[in-house]
């Protein structure tokens, strides 16, 4: 599947610009331009590969879509109808076009899920898997409604975070515009005042530092520009990917902490994946993806290996060593009671408010560390200055 970018004319002159379809070639987009009644004026294939879409739909829009379709389904509306409504209320071009391309595969028999896949990457796999199995069971609109519930719930916990963050990123800004501010601007002010006799020690230091600061700024602004290409480029080797996202899940005190989230987000995805009757291979490989931790998800596979040998889900996911024991507990009670689905469900609900708390904690303990930086700061700037000065002002007097 490639992705065109066209400019094209309707039949009463109208022009649309930049406006995006899939097709499988050349001749296959064509068709489509003349099946919808344009005049194509220019065309080309959108760069980034076959399977790339220019929308990629958030956590807050799958959970409106998800809620809305439901609604429309349980209502007996028929699906191509919904899908028509869905493409006309979209407010956004890119989105209201992905739904058009829906609404008019599915119109011409293709199933919505291969029609959702023909986006490439507009929607994530865990919502094309369950779409399929609510086509499977014949119940899409009971899909739609505990995928709404996930994405919802998802929504809240990515909310949670991001609010969560923003003190501690304005303390960080504001340490880093403190140390700038005193050493760019404050601490030349002094430098009058003093004697060479009094440039010794912690204070020399700190004088050196401000006038390297002020004539190599743009040094240190190249090294962190630097740092931050070759620490995302690192991200991109699997190894070293491997090994970081090992590092913050065994890392204490924040690993404990960091695990209650991703034991939230598992149990949910899991929960929803296997009530709507998605077999548990492919439940556990989803739902380990969604976490987006390298590490977790070559743990499991050897999960996955060990369940198609016939081992237990609980002793499989125990031998990780990544969730902790109650959790594994829980699953092993769910499969001796036949109750997986349910019991699974009501730990998710659990696990996300212990998730709430782990995030609490972590940015209870990033704060302390931005103000006690801080605070050195200040303090060696004090240190370093004022009994430079007072020796200063006893020389004079």
């Amino acid at each position: 599947m490639k992705t065109f970018i066209y400019t094209a004319t309707d039949v009463q002159g109208k022009v649309v610009k930049n406006q995006k379809m899939n097709a499988e070639d050349v001749n296959d987009f064509l068709e489509k331009i003349h099946d919808k009644g344009l005049f194509c004026s220019s065309y080309k294939e959108a760069k980034g590969g076959s399977g790339k879409n220019l929308h990629k739909f958030t956590t807050k829009e799958l959970a409106y879509d998800c809620r809305q379709l439901s609604a429309m389904l349980t209502s007996g509306l028929t699906l191509v109808k919904s899908l028509d409504i869905m493409q006309r209320e979209q407010q956004k071009e890119a989105p209201k076009q992905i739904y058009r391309e829906i609404y008019e595969e599915v119109q011409k028999g293709t199933s919505f899920s291969d029609a959702i896949k023909m986006q490439g990457d507009a929607f994530p796999n865990f919502f094309i898997s369950m779409v399929q199995a609510g086509e499977s069971s014949g119940s899409l609109d009971l899909v739609m409604k505990k995928m709404e519930d996930q994405y919802t719930s998802d929504a809240k916990l990515n909310n949670k975070i991001k609010s969560s963050m923003m003190y501690p990123i304005i303390l960080a800004v504001l340490c880093v515009a403190i140390v700038i501010i005193m050493f760019t601007f404050i601490m030349p002010t002094f430098k009058d005042l003093l004697t060479e006799e009094d440039m010794k020690g912690l204070t020399g230091a700190l004088f050196a530092f401000s006038d390297g600061f002020k004539k190599f700024w743009w040094v240190i602004v190249l090294v962190i520009a630097a740092l931050v290409f070759v620490i995302k480029y690192a991200m991109k080797i699997p190894d070293v990917r491997y090994k970081w996202d090992q590092l913050i899940i065994k890392m204490k005190p924040v690993g404990p902490l960091v695990v209650k989230v991703y034991t939230a987000r598992f149990g949910s995805t899991l929960a929803s994946l296997y009530s709507s009757g998605i077999p548990m291979v492919e439940c556990l490989a989803k739902s380990s993806n969604i976490l987006n931790n390298l590490y977790i998800s070559k743990k499991f596979e050897t999960v996955i290996d060990e369940v198609k040998q016939g081992e237990t889900l609980s002793v499989a996911i125990q031998r990780t060593g990544i969730f902790e024991s109650m959790f594994t507990s829980i699953i092993y009670v769910g499969e001796e009671s036949g109750a997986l689905d349910s019991i699974l469900t009501k730990s998710a609900a659990f696990y996300k408010e212990e998730a709430d708390e782990a995030i609490t904690r972590l940015v209870g303990l990033i704060e302390p560390v931005m103000i006690i930086f801080m605070g050195t700061c200040i303090g060696l700037v004090i240190a370093g200055i004022l009994p430079a000065i007072y020796n200063s002002m006893g020389n004079i007097t």
